[in-house]
């Protein structure tokens, strides 16, 4: 399946997986590495000598290229940086794309830069200073969102760049690969359905509730404070519903709203509470039903794919 994608990474399939803070460790990135992907080190507020240590974990555990994920909103980026110039990983994906300046200073080492975007004008932005290849990802996606859903998002952003573009958001099968090549991606990017590959260590609680979720599982929060994330439901989502009433009303501030979340993500993904922790999710978690191999969920993805391209021309076939 060699498309752009492929030869910009240097990998067998056009399958990423997604940065997730607090669950893509070196373990996982390198598993799915190993099984023909691009992994990914989800760096979140690592600190810059917990963030070099993984780096350092990954090389040892895989020979194919990987990457890290970036936060630019996170405290510690400026500092995650500099060990991304000293440590040059192959591949480095920006989340919270607030600026573009970065992309040139890490190309500037040999490392291929690929923004997560979720408007057409950042994906602009990010080509016009050098980013290789733009992942632009729908509303349907776990953590942090846009407001535009993968369907419509794909072609747009693939229309308006030159670059490959990898789609994301609502992606966790071999037709969501095929779908995404139609609306003009050259590969996906996938985070909720490695939250179940066997390779990754967020706590068992945390895997079988995202095995047992359905297709209303997942809810988005703060959404009229401006910085909606979707999770799966819990008594955490239910709080963050009451403080929202609260802050339309004037009587508490967004700030206090974005205190809900501080240590939660760790507190669920780390630590098994699913009842009061956050578990970003996006709506794909209805489609994960089992834990596998991460080089499993890939070759099998790329099957899916294969047979369902396959069975296209029947479908197509149009009666007068």
């Amino acid at each position: 399946m060699g498309n752009r994608v492929c030869e910009l990474f240097d990998i067998d399939h056009p399958i990423l997986q997604g940065g997730m803070t607090w669950v893509s460790d070196a373990g996982l990135a390198a598993a799915v590495s190993n099984g023909g992907g691009l992994g990914i080190i989800g760096a979140g507020a690592m600190p810059p000598e917990v963030l070099r240590e993984e780096i350092a974990k990954a090389r040892e555990q895989t020979e194919r290229p990987f990457g890290v994920n970036l936060i630019m909103i996170n405290p510690n980026f400026n500092a995650q940086v500099e060990v991304l110039l000293e440590a040059r990983p192959p591949v480095v994906t920006l989340g919270a794309v607030q600026s573009t300046s970065v992309i040139p200073e890490l190309k500037g080492q040999g490392i291929k830069v690929v923004p997560v975007v979720a408007a057409v004008a950042m994906a602009r932005r990010a080509e016009k200073h050098g980013a290789d290849a733009i992942v632009a990802e729908g509303e349907e996606a776990g953590g942090h969102i846009g407001g535009t859903t993968t369907m419509v998002l794909t072609p747009l952003v693939s229309r308006a760049v030159d670059v490959p573009v990898i789609a994301a958001g609502g992606i966790a099968d071999g037709a969501g690969l095929l779908a995404a090549f139609v609306l003009g991606a050259e590969g996906v990017q996938m985070g909720t359905r490695f939250v179940c590959a066997r390779e990754c260590s967020v706590h068992e609680d945390v895997k079988r509730r995202f095995i047992k979720a359905g297709d209303r599982a997942t809810v988005v929060t703060a959404r009229a404070v401006g910085y909606p994330v979707r999770a799966i439901k819990n008594k955490l989502s239910g709080l963050y519903d009451e403080w929202e009433k609260e802050y339309l009303k004037g009587e508490c501030t967004a700030e206090d709203i974005e205190k809900l979340a501080l240590g939660k993500l760790r507190e669920a993904m780390c630590e098994g509470n699913v009842r009061d922790g956050s578990m970003m999710a996006g709506q794909s978690v209805a489609m994960v039903d089992e834990e596998q191999p991460a080089a499993e969920i890939i070759a099998g993805i790329i099957a899916e794919a294969e047979a369902a391209a396959a069975e296209l021309p029947d479908r197509l076939t149009l009666r007068r």
